[in-house]
């Protein structure tokens, strides 16, 4: 492992991002609608959303704004730094980016993520996950992604057919590889699936000889409402792999579980405490939503407890600091 207490991957830059019509933050100026937001010189500022907000008010109920999408259609910098730069606040050290909704058009999908990601590593150094269902998206983004100023993160390989492209260009780049337990026709449904998918694409990553610290094993996790026995599953498959994979990232969605669920961010904390606890070194999370902090410090807690912080060394150099 390589010293962090955990790593965060910042999943708020998607352009599958909404926000309801009704909320407070959408104001009407004369002929404008805006959402208001505190920018990071902590003024109130705007994103004109005015061409994405319906006509007819009886659509407003049902309607939400896709505001990343529209922070890019407007090229609005202010707002695309702040999406950016209060999650790495907020305790991120990757951030990822997803433009798959953008547009329907895939050639004009691919030009903007060669747009974003040279706007975005200029405004923080941190990894970026250039994340695309869409493998040509995802290499777009590599082509143009500055190496010398970041290590960058591809997400995701898995079984899925023409998906394997990514291991290779992973070796190209030194990028962190994220790699999930989907098969190759179907998603997992048993903590057996889940090693198993992964096992083989620790094999292919073997291959071409990826190095064990660039590997993020994501079991994968869902919806608990739908799926009771899937929080189970994905803890299991989670303690298994780490005894397996020692060396390795282990990691998962975890604000899946709780969807559908109310009061969502307490669902999440147990889940995230319970994934430290069975192996797993890394939250893919909104981390404004849900505070990093007692996380960390729950794990560095935990390593003392469990014998692998000789002495407590890192645990009191930490609450030193």
């Amino acid at each position: 492992m390589d010293g962090k207490i955990l790593d965060v991957i910042g999943e708020n830059f998607n352009t599958s991002r909404r926000i309801k019509a009704t909320s407070p933050r959408v104001v009407k100026d004369g002929n404008m609608v805006k959402l208001s937001y505190v920018n990071l010189k902590g003024e109130t500022d705007f994103l004109d959303v005015t061409s994405i907000y319906p006509e007819d008010p009886d659509q407003v109920k049902k309607t939400q704004l896709t505001h990343v999408a529209q922070a890019m259609h407007t090229k609005n910098m202010d707002y695309i730094e702040w999406l950016i730069i209060r999650q790495i606040e907020a305790g991120a050290n990757i951030i990822d980016i997803c433009v798959d909704e953008i547009c329907v058009d895939e050639e004009e999908r691919h030009e903007w993520m060669r747009w974003i990601i040279p706007v975005v590593q200029k405004m923080a150094d941190v990894t970026f996950a250039i994340d695309s269902s869409d493998p040509i998206t995802i290499t777009a983004g590599l082509e143009v992604y500055d190496c010398t100023k970041s290590q960058p993160a591809i997400n995701s390989v898995n079984l899925e057919r023409g998906r394997e492209v990514l291991i290779p260009l992973a070796k190209k780049y030194d990028a962190l590889l994220l790699a999930n337990a989907s098969g190759r026709d179907n998603i997992p449904t048993s903590q057996e699936e889940r090693v198993e998918n992964l096992t083989t694409l620790m094999g292919m990553m073997d291959k071409e000889d990826i190095p064990m610290g660039n590997r993020y094993l994501d079991p994968l996790c869902f919806p608990v409402g739908a799926a009771p026995e899937a929080a189970m599953h994905y803890l299991e498959a989670c303690k298994e792999l780490r005894a397996k994979y020692p060396d390795v990232h282990i990691f998962g969605g975890h604000s899946n579980t709780s969807f559908g669920m109310p009061q969502r961010k307490v669902l999440n904390s147990a889940f995230i405490i319970s994934s430290i606890l069975y192996g797993c070194d890394t939250l893919m999370i909104d981390p404004v939503m849900n505070e990093i902090e007692p996380f960390k410090e729950f794990k560095l807690s935990h390593n003392v407890l469990l014998g692998t912080d000789m002495m407590g060394m890192e645990y009191i150099t930490h609450f030193r600091s």
